[in-house]
């Protein structure tokens, strides 16, 4: 996993990540990046940058949809097994817990493996439209 901890989440944020990917990353690979559709993802320095880099391939998320990309199940597994049983007296510890986290989890890594069968995702999908569908909207 390559991660880092960044105070802001902006395009230039982004784009630093994406940089540090490609660095880490060997060259003939090609990269898939399933994300939100936070604006950072799409912000037009994004856009140029991911045109200079062609083995950058990003895949949106549709809103609401978190479910579908696996780094939230990280983000849940560090949650429960290192966040939330922490007590950190500033902003530097928690990071450092966090990357000792991520250190130690490559250090092992194991695939997360979607369970869920395609016809089951999709009736959620459903039923997720038709409460949609319903909401108001301002």
């Amino acid at each position: 996993m390559i991660a880092s901890c960044l105070s802001k989440h902006r395009h230039q944020e982004w784009i630093k990540f994406l940089r540090l990917v490609d660095r880490q990353t060997s060259q003939d690979l090609d990269i898939h990046m399933i994300v939100d559709n936070y604006a950072t993802h799409k912000h037009p320095k994004v856009k140029a940058w991911l045109a200079r880099h062609s083995r950058f391939h990003m895949h949106f998320t549709p809103t609401s949809s978190s479910w579908l990309n696996l780094i939230e199940r990280w983000f849940r597994e560090i949650t429960g097994k290192r966040i939330r049983r922490g007590t950190f007296r500033s902003v530097k510890q928690l990071v450092d817990a966090i990357m000792a986290f991520i250190k130690d989890h490559n250090s092992n890594p194991k695939f997360f493996v979607w369970t869920a069968q395609v016809e089951d995702i999709l009736k959620k999908v459903r039923r997720a439209r038709v409460a949609l569908d319903k909401t108001p909207r301002a």
